[in-house]
Order: structure tokens, then sequence, then C-alpha cells
């Protein structure tokens, strides 16, 4: 019995011992690696450069996790319009002011032609369908997809699209008046405007719409596109930047990206497969993807053709659903504007045409100013999509190398107040009084949004068309702030909280009408 105790208490002994060994001998393996580490961080720093200390491993990603591109302007008090950061090890230029953004991207702006690459998103997330354009590296195949998209997307292109842009902004607008009972029931309109999103890029790339809500491809493309959004945040994705986050057995950020990959797969094989039939039987409507496909001297492959269809869905979802979701919350809220934009829209068309003319280009001068107001004071995507350096550059005596990552904080440029007296303000009329003001919610530079002109001309038609045929009423006190009113501050594309609001005709009869025209018509 005396031996067993013994025994016994040689062996409790002895594992204490062993774990308090192997407790030791990890903490101090991981007190070498964090000072290695931290030698490692300090000499990757870009020199005579300022910048927020951060912590070590990761940087100073644990102060921008939440509205970082608010947080970078904050830091420009203070660092200068220019400063850089490290997220995790990686030292990163943020661009924060007008003059710096136009001298940085603008005169180095094949030198800022590419794209980091992010664990995430491009090695999970998109190693199966590709990249969209915006969120590829830079390289021969890079070209000759922005070659094809912006052919698609010049002016004369967009001037043949004007009959879906038609159909889709009236569809929208019976949208309103049938699912808000003619002004009577509140709604929330964000469906309506990610249909109306959703069809015109159908149409555009594969000649199909998406007429209805209830179709069950409505409820996956949406909820998909706003989950791969999500993997596009430069400051979402831990594991882009600690790559010892990448070794978790239970890393649900990366099966959750598996996941929305292989959904989203089906639906793109689905409708490529739906095209190609119909151009077997001759049936097809001319969109971006048969008229490529039938062109002879076409060189773009498959996943080039599916890279500018991915462009077209992200850009309609992401960037065009969420700006009129906060543009609509604001107008709920300011009928002043409303009517000032009503009584714009009546002196340029007259007051018995509810729905205006589709074929007008952008020449109420009021609207137009109203609609850049609305990307400016909004700013959806509030760092741009962020550029590699393919050169060295210099800023202000700096030697910024080739490799550099840089952030231009879209945000924190149109709110500048070098440019503008009071930029905290909702006021459409500065670009009537600044029309050549600079705009940097496309991006700027080589890589900003090819997609430019095709979307201000949707947002045009669709706003006349609503201020023109509704008063938005309020029916929630939603925060419509820029920056307190955001949904998810961690996003890539910023949202405000869901709300309902009512749509009432201005003139019921004459919509009504007109509306009926249209559907007779079609």
């Amino acid at each position: 019995m005396a031996v067993g105790k013994a025994l016994h208490l040689i062996q409790t002994r002895f594992l204490d011992h062993i774990s308090q060994s192997l407790f030791i001998s990890a903490l101090f393996v991981l007190i070498i690696y964090i000072i290695i580490n931290e030698i490692v961080r300090r000499k990757a720093r870009i020199p005579n450069l300022k910048g927020p200390p951060g912590l070590p491993v990761i940087g100073n990603l644990w102060q921008i996790r939440t509205n970082a591109a608010e947080q970078y302007r904050r830091w420009a008090i203070k660092y200068g319009g220019v400063y850089q950061i490290q997220l995790g090890n990686i030292p990163i230029v943020v661009v924060n002011t007008a003059a710096a953004a136009k001298h940085i991207f603008g005169q180095n702006s094949q030198a800022l032609s590419s794209r980091p690459e992010f664990y995430t998103f491009h090695r999970i997330l998109s190693n199966t369908a590709g990249t969209t354009i915006g969120t590829s590296p830079y390289s021969d195949s890079l070209k000759r997809r922005r070659k094809g998209a912006a052919s698609a997307l010049n002016r004369p292109s967009i001037q043949t699209y004007s009959s879906h842009l038609d159909l889709e902004t009236k569809d929208f607008c019976n949208e309103l008046l049938s699912y808000g009972n003619s002004g009577n029931t509140a709604i929330d309109p964000t469906p309506m405007i990610q249909r109306l999103s959703l069809s015109l890029a159908l149409t555009l790339n594969w000649g199909v719409r998406m007429d209805s809500q209830q179709d069950k491809l409505f409820a996956e493309i949406t909820h998909v596109e706003d989950e791969v959004s999500r993997f596009r945040s430069t400051t979402g994705n831990l594991q882009d930047y600690i790559p010892l986050l990448r070794l978790n057995p239970f890393n649900f950020g990366s099966a959750r990206a598996r996941e929305m990959r292989d959904r989203r797969d089906v639906y793109l094989n689905q409708l490529d497969r739906e095209l190609d039939d119909r151009i077997a039987k001759g049936t097809y409507k001319p969109c971006i993807q048969a008229n490529v496909i039938l062109d002879e001297e076409n060189t773009l492959n498959k996943e080039e053709l599916t890279s500018i269809s991915l462009s077209m869905l992200s850009g309609g979802l992401d960037t065009i659903t969420n700006l009129v979701a906060w543009s609509l919350a604001l107008l709920a809220q300011r009928p002043d504007i409303q009517e000032k934009a009503h009584g714009e829209i009546q002196a340029y068309f007259g007051h018995d045409a509810p729905l205006c003319d589709a074929q007008d280009d952008q020449k109420c001068q009021y609207m137009v100013a109203l609609v850049r107001e609305f990307l400016r004071y909004y700013t959806v995507v509030r760092l741009a999509l962020p550029r590699a350096s393919v050169k060295d550059i210099t800023y202000d005596g700096v030697l910024i190398p080739k490799g550099t990552v840089f952030f231009l904080n879209a945000w924190a440029c149109n709110m500048d107040e070098a440019v503008w007296e009071d930029p905290e303000e909702f006021r459409p009329e500065r670009w009537i009084e600044q029309p050549d003001a600079p705009m940097f919610t496309y991006g700027m530079g080589y890589r900003m949004c090819t997609g430019t002109m095709l979307a201000n001309r949707e947002l045009y038609l669709v706003f006349i068309r609503l201020l023109n045929s509704f008063m938005v009423e309020k029916v929630d006190e939603v925060d419509y702030h820029p920056v307190s009113g955001i949904a998810d501050p961690t996003s890539l594309v910023t949202m405000p909280e869901r709300y309902k609001v009512k749509f009432v005709p201005r003139d019921e009869g004459a919509l009504v009408k007109a509306l009926k025209e249209f559907i007779a018509v079609e």
C-alpha cells in the first residue's frame, strides 16, 4: 500500500512537472516569437513616413476593426494626409486628402496599377470562378478584361442600354406602387432596389431579367453576393494579415468563404449554360456575354468572361443598392430636398410625364447635382479597393518602395475641408457651384471603376422617376448619418439599418396610366 502511494505521488509530481515544463516552454516560445516578429515588423515600416503606433503581432488591426475609413480620417489630423499603418506586419500607405490622392494616384497611375492579394478573398473564395476586374492583380489577362469591359461600358454602348434602363426603372416604380399599396402600406424598399440592380446586371450580361422578388434565384444571388462582399473587407478577415490564424482547425471564416464560393459557382454555371443553349438555338438576346462569345476576334477565355460578369453583379448589388437605400432614408426625412427636386424635374419635363424620358442623358442640372451629392455624402465603398505598387514612387521626399499596399480613403477625400467649406452638410447645390470639384467615390487613376458612366445614368433615371412619381414619407426613425447610421461598421460596403417608408403617389391616376401603357407595350 505504501509503495503504491509512493509511486502515485511520484507519477503525479512527474506529470505536474511535465505540464509546468510544457507551459513554460510554450510561453518562452511565444515570447521569443513576439520579440522576433516585432523586430521584423519594425524593419518592414517605410522609413521617414509617420503613422500611428500599433500593437505587437497585430499592428493597428485592433484600432480599425470598425469604421476604419473614419478612423483613418481622424488619424490624418495628427499624422497628415498621407501616413502609414501596419495590419499585422504589412505596412500600408493611407491617402486621406484630395490633393494627396491626385498627386499619388493621378501622377503614378501605372505604378499603382495592381491589387494586393488577400488570403480569404483571393485564395479561398475566388479560386474557382476567379476575381472581379476590380479585385484582380495587374496582368495581361486583366488588360484584356478591362478592354472588354470598357468597350461594353463606354458612352455609345450605354446609349444602347437605354431600353434596359427604361424597363427596369419603370418596373421599380411599379413595384413601389404595388407593394406599397398606393402609399397606404409602409414597406422596406431594399428588395425592390436589389431586384432593380440584379435584373439590370443579368440583362446586360446574360440577356435575362429578374422580374420578380419571388424567384428563388433572387433570394440566392442577393444573399450570396452580400456574404461575398463581406469577405472583400480590408479589415474584417484577420487571417489575411496574421498567417498563424489560418492554422486554426475551427476557422469558421474560411469554411463560410468556401460555402459561398460553391453556392455562387452553381448560379454562375446555370446562367452560362442557359445562355449557351439560347445561342445554339438562336434565341438569345444581345448582351455583353453573347457579344463577346460571338465576336470572332474575341480573346477572352471562360474565366475572363466570368470575371466581367462578377464585376457587374457585385458593382450593382453592392454599390447601387446600398447608395439608393441610404438616399431614400435621407429623402424620407428631408421633404425639402424632395420638393426642390420635384420642382426642377417638373420644370424640365413638364407636368404630364410622371415617368420622364428614359432617353434623357442627365440634362436636369439639379438632379445631376443631387445624385453626385448622394455619391459624395455616402461614399458606400469608403476605402476604394486597395492598390499594390509595381514600381517605387516618391511622395513629399519619402521613397515608397515597390510592392507597397495603398489605401485610398475615398470617404476622407470626399469630406476634405480643403475642397468644401461644409463637407458634413448634405447640400446638392455645391455641385452647381463647383461642377469641376473632384469626386473620389469611383476611385481614381488607372483602376477606377469602369462602370462609372452606367452607374451615373442608372442613378439619374432612378431618382428622376422616383421623385417625380412619389413622395417618400418617413415611417421609421432611422439614423441616416453616413457614420453613426452604418449597420455593419466592419463591412467593405457601408449600408444603413433596414427601415420602412411610404411611397405616396403624387398623381396616382397619371402614374397608373403611364405604367399600364408601359406594360401594354412590353
